[in-house]
């Protein structure tokens, strides 16, 4: 089975602009859990995405104002994505090892098209399926990694910066075409 044939091709987008306050009240209209960012909704290229979990462990439990907040400041840059063309066993693993629930589709333009959730794959998938891909996202969570600092080096350790410089260079690329 391909994503294309699962995942949600209606999906609500916000930009990097938009209030958390916003962003949770769409989230309750839309009956989701996470949105992807987008920098313009009409040229949907992915910038990120905001979970549920973002906003109660950036807002919520910092006691902030959601209505001062941005987007840009709580959301996940760079997420893991798949293609509509990828097999549903491919979007499973990348799911399993990111221990992420929701996935963004894009095309090869890097456009956000779909978006695939846990919940998609159990109203789909074979019991087997569903079961290991629930156990394996489920698991504690990984240990953050500390910061190193080198003489005239920093780097955070983070495994998504090498995804940060190559979206950046995806839009050079893409600036130049039009």
């Amino acid at each position: 089975m391909l994503v294309s044939e699962l995942m949600t091709t209606q999906v609500v987008c916000c930009t990097p602009w938009d209030t958390a306050e916003k962003v949770a009240r769409l989230m309750k209209t839309h009956g989701v859990g996470a949105i992807p960012v987008v920098l313009d909704r009409a040229d949907a290229l992915l910038e990120g995405i905001v979970t549920d979990r973002d906003l109660c462990c950036s807002i919520v439990a910092r006691s902030r104002k959601a209505s001062s907040i941005k987007i840009a400041d709580i959301m996940t840059r760079v997420p893991v994505t798949c293609e509509p063309n990828n097999t549903l066993e491919f979007c499973e693993e990348l799911m399993q090892e990111n221990q992420v629930r929701r996935i963004p589709v894009v095309d090869n333009r890097g456009r956000c098209v779909g978006i695939v959730a846990q919940a998609d794959i159990a109203l789909k998938a074979c019991a087997a399926h569903v079961a290991r891909t629930v156990g394996k996202i489920s698991k504690p969570a990984k240990t953050v990694r500390q910061l190193h600092f080198e003489k005239g080096c920093f780097y955070c350790g983070q495994p998504h910066e090498m995804d940060e410089i190559l979206l950046l260079n995806r839009r050079r690329e893409l600036h130049k075409q039009t």
